[in-house]
């Protein structure tokens, strides 16, 4: 059945909320866990149920991204299969940018008109999990449903951030209230239980929906609706059969600094509640690197991605991306290092040294904590960074502070000595 769908993941907005690391790339093109993009995870997910024609829409700092799929996702020519990019362009039909989720499916309604289907499926490009759309395509089919909401059960504090649905007892969805900030208490649902004793009794919305062609076409051809979680969702359920596929599975929105550097971090556990290790892989760009080599370096609840020079002391609860170089008698506690997507050469290493600035990468003796650390920087030696007090939010130049998490930004030198 997966062969009569098409799969729309959307990019999102200029993903201000994960500030800076979206200052010069689209929230798909994000590294995470060291080696992939936020990208791979809905495209991982349609490939392994089977869903392989594949649109990405965005509009913001699109150029990593691109290169990203074009890289990454090939296919053979005898198959129909493809992951394709719709960047927001001017037609004579409409001159704006996407307005919202719903107005950029709808101004890309016309690519997918050349292809054959039944269904879309669509995705957020902003999300960990790990997910067969087979089921939920399946349960849609055998309910006759016009559409599908994925749902996840969540705790009373975690409502405000989330479109909360209500259900009958055949799944059918009969209520719909985009982030409610209070008088929420009614929106109960039956879930099971297991979830009853966590406190999640409420439904949220995954933002992942499966329309029937004919139903998405009508819904939104000849009106300005520009958004599904505010007025299309809600806006259905009177005219149209909009049913939950309740999911109980590890699912976590990472569209902010803190739930990213989480997500991420949360990898790092004995047991993480988001498997890298099954036999469903996350597919990516294959690059071909070395092993890492790492030197008298104490290890604890740590991932290391290939290509990496390790000479720290200790690394704890904390993944290193490709190509890092970190120096020795350095501590590294609680950070995500995203790496490099490059090598110095012995030559740049050495004029580095004598011109004492930093290599790229983490130099020696130093201290890093509660960090993540963006693609390509060079950080010196006896760099001191978020070892004291929480330190206060704000944006200082080459790095940012949220809520005690320090995010050195892309490419940004921290000279020798520096304390943060």
């Amino acid at each position: 059945m997966t062969s009569k769908v098409i799969s729309i993941v959307l990019g999102g907005g200029q993903g201000t909320r994960l500030f800076p690391l979206t200052a010069t790339r689209s929230k798909p093109a994000v590294p995470i866990a060291g080696k992939y993009r936020l990208v791979d995870i809905p495209i991982s997910n349609c490939l392994h149920s089977g869903i392989s024609r594949i649109f990405v829409l965005t509009q913001f700092n699109s150029a990593s991204l691109n290169k990203h799929i074009k890289n990454t996702y090939h296919f053979s020519s005898f198959s129909d299969a493809f992951v394709d990019i719709l960047a927001a362009e001017q037609t004579p039909s409409s001159v704006a940018w996407f307005q919202g989720t719903a107005d950029a499916v709808r101004q890309s309604l016309h690519h997918l008109s050349v292809h054959e289907f039944e269904y879309v499926l669509i995705l957020s490009g902003d999300q960990l999990y790990q997910m067969d759309f087979d089921d939920m395509i399946n349960a849609h089919i055998a309910q006759n449903a016009e559409i599908s909401i994925a749902s996840i059960p969540v705790h009373a504090n975690d409502v405000p951030g989330f479109g909360i649905l209500k259900t009958d007892d055949e799944n059918n969805i009969t209520a719909f209230v985009e982030k409610p900030k209070k008088d929420f208490e009614s929106w109960a649902s039956e879930v099971s239980d297991e979830m009853q004793a966590a406190g999640r009794v409420y439904l949220a919305s995954m933002g992942i929906y499966i329309f029937n062609r004919k139903t998405l076409y009508d819904l939104l051809q000849g009106n300005d609706r520009t958004d599904f979680g505010k007025e299309i969702i809600p806006q259905s359920i009177k005219d149209h059969k909009v049913v939950s596929f309740q999911y109980e599975g590890y699912w976590t929105d990472i569209g902010t600094i803190p739930s990213f550097f989480d997500a991420n971090l949360g990898l790092t556990d004995d047991i993480p509640e988001f498997n890298l290790f099954g036999n469903r892989p996350i597919y990516t760009r294959a690059r071909m690197l070395p092993p890492s080599k790492v030197s008298g370096t104490h290890l604890q609840k740590a991932i290391v991605s290939e290509g990496c020079i390790v000479n720290a002391s200790s690394i704890t609860r904390s993944v290193v991306g490709i190509r890092t170089r970190i120096g020795f008698d350095t501590v590294i506690e609680n950070c995500y290092i995203m790496g490099s997507d490059n090598y110095q050469t012995l030559e740049q290493i050495e004029q580095c040294k004598a011109n004492n600035t930093p290599v790229m990468g983490i130099g020696d003796r130093c201290h890093i904590k509660n960090a993540i650390i963006d693609k390509n920087c060079y950080i010196g030696n006896d760099v001191i960074i978020n070892c004291g007090e929480t330190l206060e939010n704000g944006d200082y130049g080459c790095y940012t502070v949220q809520d005690g998490i320090v995010v050195v930004k892309k490419r940004a030198v921290i000279p020798n000595g520096t304390v943060i």
